[in-house]
């Protein structure tokens, strides 16, 4: 993923709820000129937000190593613009977990105010895909922890989750290949 369209993670429970947060800022470059004269964030970065905190809710009991994808927006109804100064409070549910694919309810508000209501589906892909990982596990770990996922990451029972033994010895690899 070349591009994460949220800033952090507030809460994270592994495989039920995950809330991220993206603040809007006239720095971002999607409002410089996407409608002038009015600039707000596009709904399709909503959208794609929404998707990477789904996609992490559902990749992290895996240890990151399944190749999830968003498939179809089922819903995307967003009831106001976000424009700059708001804070997005991203908040995605799983609610349908089968083996090739998942379902996430998302709800996006700013201020205790609902801005957007999402369902997204989400498909698993097998190795008839590629074998290789989507991501650089190293890179990948780099941003999830800039993401502070592994900060408030929990397990439905409350204990934390942790940063997966594959990723920690991609890190150390690419530590040691710096040096």
């Amino acid at each position: 993923m070349r591009w994460f369209w949220i800033d952090r993670f507030e809460k994270f429970v592994s495989g039920v709820e995950a809330v991220a947060i993206k603040n809007v800022t006239f720095s971002d470059e999607p409002l410089d000129g996407y409608f002038p004269g009015y600039p707000h964030y596009p709904h399709s970065l909503i959208i794609e937000g929404m998707a990477q905190t789904g996609g992490i809710l559902l990749s992290e009991p895996g240890e990151f190593k399944q190749k999830v994808v968003l498939a179809k927006v089922g819903k995307a109804e967003f009831h106001r613009p976000a424009t700059p100064g708001d804070r997005l409070r991203l908040t995605a549910r799983l609610v349908n977990l089968q083996p090739d694919g998942a379902i996430v309810d998302g709800t996006v508000d700013v201020d205790g105010q609902v801005q957007a209501e999402l369902n997204l589906t989400f498909a698993i892909l097998d190795d008839s895909f590629g074998k290789e990982p989507f991501f650089v596990p190293s890179d990948f770990c780099r941003v999830l922890r800039s993401l502070r996922l592994f900060e408030v990451g929990v397990h439905p029972d409350g204990s934390p989750i942790s940063v997966p033994p594959h990723m920690l010895e991609a890190e150390r690899a690419a530590l040691a290949a710096s040096d």
